[in-house]
């Protein structure tokens, strides 16, 4: 079935959305069940993983992929700007990109964002994910103040001065 979804808050650049639904009778409300979000940071290279998604475009909703944890923590350049990422091998395509990477256990463990492609060659294997660790950070933000915060961060810098022996 389907349900009307209102936009609340988002994110261009992270390409993340925070949407409200209700169901068009209310007395369906009890039987929506949110998914559940696991913690990126116990993922380990390896790990078996599922993308769900839309690729393609409508026609093809739904589609479930499989494949492992390829990488963590994996630092790629997007837009002029760098995102540290889950990289995974299960297959990812346009209209995949909002949906979610699901661990073993059901669990949401990144939102896809990624299909890495080239003008010269083909790519298959190489998709990314924003961690669910990062992604429940940009959500409060974007609900608590309708963008995503810069991260803290702490400027230090070190100076090594030549020592005299006496």
């Amino acid at each position: 079935r389907s349900c009307e979804a209102r936009y609340v808050a988002g994110d261009a650049a992270n390409d993340l959305a925070v949407l409200k639904i209700a169901p068009a009778d209310l007395s369906d409300i009890g039987t929506l069940t949110p998914a559940e979000f696991g913690d990126s940071d116990l993922l380990t290279v390896g790990d078996p993983v599922y993308a769900i998604g839309n690729p393609l475009g409508w026609e093809l909703r739904g589609t479930l992929t499989d494949g492992i944890v390829s990488a963590i923590n994996r630092d790629v350049e997007v837009d002029g700007r760098t995102m540290t990422l889950i990289q995974t091998n299960a297959a990812l395509n346009s209209g995949n990109s909002g949906g979610p990477l699901i661990n073993e256990y059901g669990q949401v463990v990144g939102i896809n964002v990624i299909k890495m492609s080239s003008d010269y060659s083909t790519i298959e294997g190489l998709g990314f994910a924003i961690p669910s660790a990062l992604t429940e950070r940009m959500v409060n933000d974007l609900l608590k103040w309708g963008k995503i915060q810069p991260e803290p961060s702490i400027g230090v810098s070190v100076l090594l001065e030549a020592e005299t022996l006496e």
